[in-house]
């Protein structure tokens, strides 16, 4: 599987690379243009990420931001929804308005709070198809 988390904190990088590792190939970016690029460098390469774990608070574009220029990357490309790749949130913001945005207006399909914890990152990778 490939990988891309996008987190600018070096701890909760540090720490999502340990559980993804032996399961593929972990990509890192941290900000949110960096995120974006390296998407579409994906898609460019037809290499496509499995699943891109995505903070909200980063610098440049923030995780909302990002989330929706990747799905509208996606549209132009010509996926249609629910073809695109898997996004879980990972942040530390766990209120109504941020769950919301993610979800029904970015496209995200898992929103986990830190700190992240492996048994429940790894349940929702099962729920998305993912095998670890």
């Amino acid at each position: 599987m490939r990988f891309l988390v996008a987190e600018d904190e070096s701890t909760s990088l540090r720490v999502m690379q340990e559980f993804l590792a032996p399961y593929g190939e972990c990509d890192i970016a941290e900000n949110g243009t960096q995120a974006i690029n390296m998407f579409k460098q994906s898609l460019q390469e037809e290499r496509v990420y499995d699943l891109i774990c995505l903070d909200i608070m980063m610098p440049e574009i923030n995780g909302q931001q990002a989330l929706k220029q990747i799905r509208a990357i996606e549209k132009e490309n010509g996926m249609k929804s629910g073809e695109g790749v898997k996004v879980i949130m990972t942040t530390a913001l766990g209120d109504q308005k941020n769950v919301i945005e993610a979800f029904y207006k970015g496209g995200a399909l898992a929103y986990l709070v830190k700190p992240i914890k492996k048994q429940k990152l790894f349940t929702e990778m099962r729920n998305l198809g993912l095998q670890v």
